[in-house]
């Protein structure tokens, strides 16, 4: 991750990283001191498997809290956009074309999870209805082609 690089959350999305980060260090970390201690109890490190795969568990749990807690020094938690203009936070139904209709939460790219339909601001739906309100049609620019796409609803 680019140390410029600005990181952009909901609040939702904002304390859900904390909780993981609470998770990883008061019950994780505890759980792979634990197995460290009881590989290396079972004599050489030079082959115990067990003693490595404990070590390689924690490499991997520090990197995850060292992650965590850059995101959350370095992120901005988005309030969405004022007088019904869509922002990240903002839930917009949206109906396309052929008059599918479908309803999308537009939160930072960290968040993103098409199969919740969290769409990240990024992205090319994302992008074309941001500061934009209920009612205006807005052409989205993918990497299929151009379509146009009617907001129906803003919350």
């Amino acid at each position: 991750m680019k140390k410029e690089e600005t990181i952009t959350l909901t609040a939702e999305g904002y304390l859900e990283l904390e909780q993981e980060l609470k998770e990883l260090k008061e019950v994780k970390r505890p759980e792979v001191i634990k197995a460290l201690k009881e590989a290396r109890a079972l004599g050489d490190l030079s082959e115990n498997s067990d003693y490595d795969a404990a070590r390689n568990d924690q490499a991997l749990l520090e990197g995850r809290i060292k992650e965590l807690e850059y995101k959350l020094e370095h992120c901005t938690i988005a309030e969405g956009a004022k007088g019904g203009a869509i922002g990240v936070g903002s839930t917009v139904t949206i109906e396309y074309d052929d008059g599918e209709v479908e309803e999308y939460k537009i939160v930072g790219s960290l968040e993103a999870d098409p199969f919740e339909n969290k769409i990240s601001n990024e992205s090319p739906i994302g992008k074309a209805v941001i500061g934009h309100g209920k009612g205006e049609t807005v052409s989205v620019e993918s990497p299929n082609g151009s379509y146009d796409v009617v907001i129906k609803d803003v919350k």
